[in-house]
């Protein structure tokens, strides 16, 4: 019989004062900044961060760039598999609430934005070595991502998620260093300038079977673009503010952790593949410690084998096997 897996939502401010909960992920970009001796002077500088970009993106009846600022709440959602209680952190984002100093009013804004996930630790830190380990030339396995993708479009339509959200998820991530992307003449008000890609990544086939398609933007004033995951219609589904509210967002993780792409000294140019490799760039002035993030994300996919696939794998294949998974976004991939 077909477990009735259950979520749980709970969100917790992130600002100067944000300790991580016990179930975060470590390697989480905005629980990395929160560790340390530093961590104080971290928060501070990336919300400043936040707000100036969201200021310098909106920047209509804005004279002095200090109309808005951005409210950061950390989405979490936990899963209960056998429905006796016990939770498992399953899929952790990002939602920003716009503050109008001008209006004296509180605009809703993007949910999503930065994704994280114990099950994607698990299928590329742990599943997807072991793979490659015995079939270095192969493709990834066939179930890569199959449980994951599945996971996340149920908690989508979970009356949990709809009950609190009333949009889809837009996650915006860093572009692909193995993939080349070529500007087009299209060009967003707010995304600014579209890139297409030449192949996709191996990223962006882990969110098509989420139900996500992705497209590729670099805003005006942006060194690269980054990428959109988004189910529906990213440019008509939400408003201009809800998009500023992303790209301040996550650009500033970005800058802190791939500076060499997204705090380069020199844009991208009609054709570009990025590279962390990359020297002329500026650091921020927010510590981060990236070997140490690469680590961990092994330690966290197999604390995931061990809790959570290994003890509910009969549970979990038989939910699978009955889930039907969202067909919308299978044009977007070869």
């Amino acid at each position: 019989m077909t477990q009735p897996f259950t979520y749980t939502i709970s969100s917790i401010r992130f600002d100067e004062h944000y300790q991580p909960a016990d179930s975060t992920r470590l390697t989480t970009n905005f629980a990395n900044l929160a560790r340390g001796v530093n961590r104080q002077d971290n928060l501070c500088k990336t919300l400043t961060m936040i707000n100036n970009r969201f200021n310098d993106l909106a920047h209509w009846d804005n004279p002095n760039a200090d109309r808005y600022s951005v409210e950061v709440d950390i989405i979490s959602a936990d899963l209960d598999v056998a429905g006796d209680g016990h939770t498992f952190p399953s899929i952790e984002m990002l939602q920003t609430t716009i503050v109008d100093h001008k209006d004296n009013s509180r605009i809703s804004g993007m949910v999503g934005n930065s994704f994280s996930s114990y099950v994607r630790d698990y299928d590329f830190s742990v599943l997807l070595p072991a793979h490659f380990a015995n079939h270095p030339e192969s493709k990834p396995p066939a179930e890569f991502g199959v449980l994951h993708g599945k996971l996340f479009q149920h908690l989508l339509r979970s009356e949990t998620y709809q009950s609190q959200f009333d949009k889809q998820p837009v996650i915006c991530l860093s572009v692909s260093s193995k993939r080349t992307y070529v500007r087009t003449g299209n060009q967003h008000p707010v995304l600014g300038v579209e890139y297409q890609q030449d192949e996709y990544s191996l990223t962006d086939d882990y969110f098509h079977k989420m139900g996500l398609t992705v497209r590729y933007f670099m805003p005006t004033g942006s060194v690269a673009p980054f990428a959109f995951y988004f189910a529906g219609d990213l440019l008509s589904d939400y408003s201009d503010l809800e998009l500023i509210s992303a790209i301040a967002t996550m650009e500033t993780f970005q800058k802190i952790y791939r500076p060499e792409i997204y705090n380069a000294n020199s844009r991208a140019g009609a054709v570009y593949q990025p590279s962390l490799n990359y020297q002329d760039y500026s650091k921020t002035q927010v510590v981060y410690d990236r070997e140490e993030r690469s680590q961990l994300a092994v330690k966290q996919g197999k604390f995931t084998e061990e809790t959570f696939i290994t003890p509910y794998q009969d549970i979990l294949d038989e939910w699978a096997a009955g889930f039907a998974v969202d067909k919308s976004a299978d044009e977007q991939v070869a």
